[in-house]
């Protein structure tokens, strides 16, 4: 009986490497694989360069070859977000294109978050799908490693703009968008580059109990998504009577990747994006890494200033500290997390570890 059922799982066995061998040989290597036989388990990401947004969504960044959304209201922060990821991107040596569906990049502010405007592929497309195809153009080249589309709301389909005013168009974007996204998700995970999607807020009709606010371009996002994240401004920084910045608070709403419904929060400055330095000193003071006494900050013997803002400005000062307490805050979340080594990469990363193996070879 027992020599009966072994022989019986021998014969399965031999049947699904026959099939397996089949689909190799009509749709190509890597077609069909057992999960332990792929070469990298762990997601790589791209470092959004908020160390603690880094942190909430579990993997030291966005994932590569995902579709990611980031929405939230007005003014919340969604487009500087974005663009740091982009600055990030670019220290790597990688290619970023940012989608201008809004019509609405200020260069002068890009440059001041970062970004080598110079080096930054950019499109202003006239219809949704002019600009979806572009996305799909620059994914399939498997050149580019970030490609940001701003805003899913102002991708309006060909028939509305060739319309009249007034005209009725029910459901044109969010098949646009479903359409879209079927063609983009395979690809963009086999070429590992990050789709960004800046979405914004509507408000449903009719609704009296739970949040009527509500993301635009239908409901396919949100399941092709995996990451989203809601930007909300939570108060605003004041330097006596002028305005200077925002307090905003971000929540992973949906992650594949890690544990979702992580929240943290971090200042957006006016004049510099996201304060790189304060993100580090509150980070700092919740890991341990930097002591707080008081109003008065230190790191180590080192003091830093009475107050956020002289402590945020000694830390400025001193780049090689904010490297040294980013590397130990780092080290003492993966000790917690119980993580390894997660490394952000570009493809040219890739491209390297591909040579190597066929030297080895």
């Amino acid at each position: 009986m027992a020599k009966k059922v072994v022989d019986e799982r021998a014969e399965r066995q031999n049947a699904a490497q026959e099939a397996i061998d089949q689909i190799k040989e009509r749709f190509g290597e890597g077609s069909i694989m057992r999960l332990g036989e792929a070469k990298k388990m762990v997601v790589e990401s791209i470092p959004t360069g908020c160390l603690s947004l880094d942190l909430a969504l579990g993997i030291m960044g966005v994932p590569r070859g995902r579709v990611i959304e980031v929405y939230g209201p007005e003014a919340s922060g969604k487009t500087t977000l974005a663009q740091h990821i982009i600055a990030e991107v670019q220290k790597m040596g990688g290619i970023a294109a940012f989608v201008d569906a809004e019509h609405a990049l200020d260069p002068d502010y890009a440059k001041k978050i970062g970004v080598n405007i110079n080096d930054m592929l950019i499109s202003q497309p006239d219809t949704g799908e002019q600009a979806l195809d572009i996305v799909e153009t620059l994914v399939r080249s498997n050149a580019v490693d970030v490609i940001v589309i701003d805003s899913v709301a102002a991708l309006t389909p060909k028939a509305e703009i060739e319309g009249e005013m007034g005209d009725s168009h029910m459901g044109l974007q969010a098949r646009l968008m479903s359409q879209a996204l079927r063609k983009l998700t395979a690809i963009v995970s086999r070429t590992k580059t990050s789709v960004i999607f800046i979405n914004q807020l509507r408000q449903k009709i009719g609704v009296m109990f739970g949040n009527p606010e509500t993301t635009t371009g239908g409901m396919a996002l949100k399941f092709y998504s995996s990451v989203r994240i809601e930007v909300r401004r939570s108060a605003q920084i004041k330097m006596g009577d002028r305005i200077i910045g925002n307090r905003v608070k971000t929540k992973i709403v949906k992650n594949k990747m890690a544990a979702p419904f992580r929240t943290c929060e971090f200042d957006i400055m006016y004049n510099e994006g996201i304060s790189l330095a304060g993100d580090l000193l509150d980070v700092g003071v919740e890991w341990g890494a930097i002591k707080k006494a008081g109003n008065s900050y230190s790191y180590g013997e080192q003091k830093l200033g009475v107050g956020r803002e002289n402590a945020k400005a000694a830390l400025r000062e001193e780049p090689a500290m904010m490297k040294q307490i980013r590397s130990q805050i780092i080290e003492a979340w993966k000790e917690k997390e119980g993580i390894g080594n997660i490394e952000p990469s570009s493809k040219n990363d890739d491209d390297k570890d591909g040579d190597s193996d066929e030297k080895d070879s």
